[in-house]
């Protein structure tokens, strides 16, 4: 498989993966996720989607790791900042769940001067 195929069938895993971890079907879906970042060790959305299924099976050190992967693949992604604050609560080290719990929320900052809603104060609607 070349390179294209692999990082589209890897892909496609990691979003059948979320469509099982959303009807509970949690080991099924690491299951996917395994092959994908197997198939594809860039594929970014597959170890978000990991670190997401293990977090929720309270499985920290795995949701961890995964998720700190993905910020390797994206350090400026919202989402990953957000599941990094979470894990890292939970793990209880609350400097570092506050520092990606900032990142998140200046890339949030970020998006919304990049592509406000509605209409801004002196534009016509």
């Amino acid at each position: 498989m070349d390179n294209a195929a692999s990082a589209a069938h890897a892909l496609a895993l990691a979003e059948a993966a979320a469509f099982d971890f959303a009807v509970g079907d949690e080991a099924g879906a690491l299951t996917k996720l395994a092959t994908a970042v197997a198939t594809d060790p860039g594929c970014f959305e597959a170890w978000l989607a990991k670190g997401e299924v293990h977090f929720a099976l309270r499985q920290l050190a795995e949701a961890l790791a995964a998720a700190e992967r993905a910020a390797e693949l994206r350090p400026k992604d919202i989402h990953v900042h957000t599941s990094l604050s979470r894990i890292w609560m939970e793990q209880g080290d609350k400097t570092k769940a506050e520092h990606h719990g900032a990142q998140a929320r200046i890339l949030g900052w970020g998006d919304q001067i990049k592509q406000p809603e509605g209409p801004q104060p002196g534009e016509i609607g």
